[in-house]
């Protein structure tokens, strides 16, 4: 029998976590351990107090640590520390069903040569109809990608296709990237240091494709379970700057364009600046539309982080970390 470790950073999120903790608790293949690694600010102790609560009376062993520097950053923290022989990732505003932690193990254990890296799953209340949906409709007319397979990552123009995109299915398919809100990953995948890049630290964003990318090139399939299910409530007590946001919806799309496609040709870049070109304009269509200072700021981001691309190139970000806290 496998044991399964879940990793799952939180922030601000004491009064969500006893519904999630009752989630994991609910599973009818029972995790090994629960990792939490709280990313609050110093002084901020709620959901510190909340855990200590109930860390002794739960069911599953649980280890709750603090560790500042986003998501990424938490997520590394939490493999250190894991010892199953799969890594659930699982996001603190996720609800799996019972059987997700079943139907995710049931294709490890029958992966005899460990080929299988990783398996991510089904997010039913996330469904996006590209049919239907103005902003990928106009990626179609433009042609401003070159596929359109849920799942897969356009190496020619460097955007990943939503893996949201893909209908409700039974049994498993083979993707290029995978989201770190309801993905399980071999422990083998994580030998000699193997991490979360650090140059994305702060706001989580595409640091979970930019991983599962590089596991595939290392040679390990990845796979979307149909019958793995679990619902994204999107919580509102997230990272909302959204200033932030519009850069990094550049910067990092970049940084990921790069260090997985190697030295990018001429026509690679025009694609990527088309796209964002575009996505700027759309940007720019928000601040006339919804007329708040969310759409300002994000307009502002996009135009930052185009130049920031363009002209002073990409800077790995370094952050203080502070002190390490375990219960």
């Amino acid at each position: 029998m496998l044991k399964v470790s879940i990793v799952t950073p939180t922030y601000y999120r004491h009064l969500e976590l006893p519904d999630y903790l009752k989630c994991i608790e609910n599973q009818t293949y029972k995790p090994y351990e629960i990792i939490l690694v709280d990313g609050a600010d110093p002084g901020e102790n709620r959901t510190e107090t909340l855990v200590q609560s109930v860390i002794s009376s739960f069911p599953i062993p649980m280890n709750y640590y603090r560790r500042q520097g986003g998501t990424a950053i938490q997520r590394n923290f939490g493999i250190d520390f894991a010892s199953g022989d799969i890594l659930l990732f699982v996001d603190d505003d996720v609800r799996l069903n019972p059987n997700f932690i079943a139907e995710i193990c049931t294709h490890f254990e029958k992966d005899l040569d460990k080929r299988i890296g990783g398996i991510t799953g089904f997010r039913k209340d996330r469904y996006l109809n590209m049919s239907t949906n103005n902003r990928w409709i106009w990626y179609r007319r433009l042609r401003l990608l070159t596929i359109f397979e849920p799942g897969k990552y356009d190496y020619k123009t460097g955007y990943p296709i939503n893996n949201n995109a893909q209908a409700e299915f039974n049994g498993v398919r083979e993707v290029d990237f995978m989201t770190t809100a309801c993905t399980a990953y071999r422990g083998e995948v994580f030998q000699n240091n193997f991490r979360f890049d650090p140059f994305f630290v702060g706001y989580g964003i595409l640091e979970d494709a930019h991983l599962s990318l590089r596991i595939k090139q290392k040679g390990f399939n990845l796979l979307q379970c149909g019958d793995a299910t679990c619902v994204e409530l999107k919580s509102k007590t997230g990272r909302t700057d959204m200033k932030i946001i519009g850069e990094r919806t550049v910067t990092n799309y970049y940084y990921v364009f790069k260090t997985i496609c190697g030295n990018l040709t001429l026509t690679q870049k025009m694609r990527f600046f088309r796209f964002q070109a575009f996505e700027l304009f759309r940007a720019a269509s928000d601040i006339i539309r919804f007329r708040n200072n969310k759409a300002i700021r994000f307009f502002q981001g996009k135009v930052y982080g185009i130049y920031k691309v363009m002209n002073t190139g990409l800077k790995l970000e370094v952050s203080n970390y502070y002190k390490i806290v375990k219960l």
